[in-house]
């Protein structure tokens, strides 16, 4: 995507103020998946979709169960929920501090993750002296997840409106600008939030993010049809459901764990439990198989070149999923990228399975772009 496909995306995440009200209140399943699902059948280019329609048309039947059952409260986090267009939003946030004035950082989850994925990192960072938030993006989680099905493929839930929900976000909820902490896909999120609002986001670290391995431009011509084929098969029978059905099992989701992460005994029942629970929830079948058929959109490559902000890498060299060889030959030389750093034996979610490498790097990026 060139300079002139990042001025049309600024455009089109422009934010409407007041998008968040907001109230004090009490998976990874499956990157597998979505290696075999292959690219989207019908493709949407971006220039075609006007984000702040298809945000709304997004929420035209919100999931009906909103009286939710409050997830217990990590030491050091409290759960908090408010509105953003219309849809009801989980967030974390640090207890320490409250009051005072303080750096805010703002934590963003990849594919099938959701804010306790950051329960490692919240209340210690929050510790450390920053306003913490950790939040459910929409469609993940404990958030809203508004059906895809009554809107254009890949239009509910895609980077571009991710990326306008962090920014409203960050304007109405957060208050102040913020670093933005990403993992996997959410980095292309979080990348997409720095373009578009550049005056919101001081900094942008990226945790293995997603190299996007499916997308079209990256997929051998001869092999889409057949996988765009096998994508509607998904879509439109009933097999995607028993697909998901099949996935969204506790000792299912504990293997794709311990294939991502380098150190297995990092994969507890707890860890397990945080992915799986959420992704039972109604409407999450649709999300799942909406977004694995996501192929089109931008390439993360693109997004860092496009960065106003400094960018940090932070990749685990022991990922399955995003290879470190090839994130470092695409992005270490793109001017925003300030530091490309590796961790050993780690695997796709450093922030969950060394929090105690990541949270110093995570302070250390932060003081040093204030």
């Amino acid at each position: 995507m060139n300079s002139l496909g990042m001025q049309r995306h600024v455009g089109l995440m422009r934010q409407d103020k007041r998008a968040f009200g907001c109230h004090q209140g009490r998976p990874y399943i499956s990157h597998v998946a979505a290696v075999v699902a292959g690219p989207v059948a019908r493709y949407i280019p971006a220039r075609n979709v006007n984000i702040q329609q298809t945000a709304a048309a997004a929420g035209v039947q919100p999931v009906p169960d909103v009286s939710i059952q409050q997830p217990e409260k990590w030491p050091g986090v409290e759960v908090c929920w408010c509105k953003w267009r219309g849809h009801n939003i989980r967030y974390e946030r640090s207890t320490a501090g409250r009051g005072e004035k303080r750096q805010a950082i703002v934590l963003v989850h990849g594919f099938g993750g959701n804010a306790d994925h950051w329960r490692k990192n919240t209340p210690v960072l929050g510790a450390a002296g920053y306003d913490v938030f950790a939040i459910d993006l929409l469609g993940y989680g404990y958030s809203d997840k508004p059906d895809p099905s009554k809107s254009l493929p890949n239009t509910v839930y895609n980077f571009g409106v991710w990326g306008a929900q962090l920014c409203d976000f960050i304007e109405e909820v957060v208050g102040q600008p913020s670093h933005l902490i990403c993992n996997s896909v959410g980095g292309l999120s979080g990348l997409e939030a720095a373009i578009a609002r550049p005056d919101l986001v001081k900094g942008v670290q990226l945790l293995d993010i997603s190299l996007r391995a499916l997308h079209m431009k990256r997929t051998n011509p001869l092999v889409l049809p057949l996988l765009n084929a096998f994508q509607r098969l998904l879509r439109e029978t009933p097999l995607g459901a028993a697909f998901f059905a099949s996935v969204a099992k506790a000792q299912t989701v504990k293997s794709i764990l311990q294939q991502a992460y380098g150190d297995k005994s990092a994969v507890t029942d707890e860890l397990v439990d945080c992915i799986l629970t959420p992704g039972l929830r109604p409407g999450a079948t649709a999300v799942f198989l909406d977004f694995i058929s996501y192929s089109s959109g931008p390439l993360p490559e693109d997004l860092i070149a496009a960065s106003p902000c400094p960018v940090s890498i932070i990749w685990g060299e022991s990922d399955p999923w995003e290879d470190v060889v090839l994130g470092r030959k695409l992005f270490a030389s793109l001017p925003p990228v300030c530091e490309f750093i590796t961790l050993p034996g780690v695997g796709h979610c450093p922030q969950d399975e060394a929090p105690n490498l990541v949270n110093p790097l995570i302070t250390a990026f932060v003081t040093k772009y204030p």
